[in-house]
């Protein structure tokens, strides 16, 4: 049983003990993932990691072999692996509703001429899962991949709106801009709008000169997915913010009323 193979780990989900290794294995992917263009050396990720340095050290070869962690010429440096990518592209292959929500994406992005997501909650986190980028405007926001503060965004502010406010941390919460909502207190005033418009607005709270307008979609209880439009500030006029709420709104129920589920398919928690 998993129980008698992971001594010295933690209780995780279900009552079943995480098996040490493993969990030591996947933080350290975690870790280089986060530190991006930023590699590591040997000693700051056993440090990081409360991990003795011959056993980073092994745990690196290992990961080096396997593709899922790469090194420099002089072996000295550290990053994340082309594996972490296949890995990644292969979740976003296999999802039903990333692939069903695409074409719709497409055509949000035609009727608006800006840049369109599609993110999932993970915890206080949204992860972009796909993106439409504005040909007039090339500045990149986010990529496919990249994970930010749910509070600080509209498509975290949207999926946040739709959990009670209890479940939110007392904060304070990290400022990506002089505009992000660093307090419980003025993070669920703004859900309460969110709530009563239904939908999100980001006025520069997580990019300097970008406003997002999110959308949750509600294919599941609570809403784990939502899509967004993002426009720089200077050229956001009254009629362009009514013209995307618009549109958002018919994508948005576009994608719900064709949300039935492939027959046969799993629902993933």
């Amino acid at each position: 049983m998993a129980e008698t193979e992971s001594a010295g780990g933690t209780v995780g989900a279900g009552g079943v003990r995480e098996v040490k290794s493993a969990a030591r294995t996947v933080d350290l992917l975690e870790l280089l993932a986060a530190r991006g263009d930023r590699p590591a050396r040997l000693q700051e990720l056993a440090d990081a990691l409360d991990v003795p340095r011959s056993s980073m050290y092994a745990l690196l070869q290992t990961l080096i072999g396997r593709g899922w962690v790469r090194t420099d010429t002089t072996g000295s440096l550290y990053g994340i692996g082309i594996h972490a990518l296949l890995t990644g592209t292969g979740y976003l292959d296999s999802d039903p509703r990333v692939r069903a929500v695409r074409p719709y994406l497409d055509e949000a992005s035609e009727a608006l001429g800006e840049t369109i997501h599609l993110a999932r909650l993970d915890g206080m986190d949204v992860a972009y899962l796909a993106t439409r980028e504005s040909h007039e405007y090339l500045r990149t926001i986010s990529r496919v991949g990249r994970r930010l503060p749910a509070h600080a965004g509209a498509l975290g502010k949207a999926l946040l709106a739709e959990r009670p406010d209890t479940d939110l941390p007392d904060g304070p919460y990290r400022a990506l801009t002089r505009h992000t909502h660093t307090t419980r207190a003025a993070l669920t005033a703004d859900l309460a709008g969110v709530r009563a418009r239904g939908y999100a607005v980001d006025r520069e709270e997580g990019v300097t000169g970008i406003v997002g307008f999110g959308f949750a979609l509600h294919t599941a209880t609570p809403a784990t997915d939502a899509i967004s439009c993002s426009v720089p500030a200077t050229r956001l006029t009254p009629d362009h913010e009514q013209r995307i709420v618009t549109v958002m709104r018919e994508i948005r129920a576009k994608i719900e009323g064709a949300a039935t589920g492939a027959a046969g398919a799993p629902v993933w928690r």
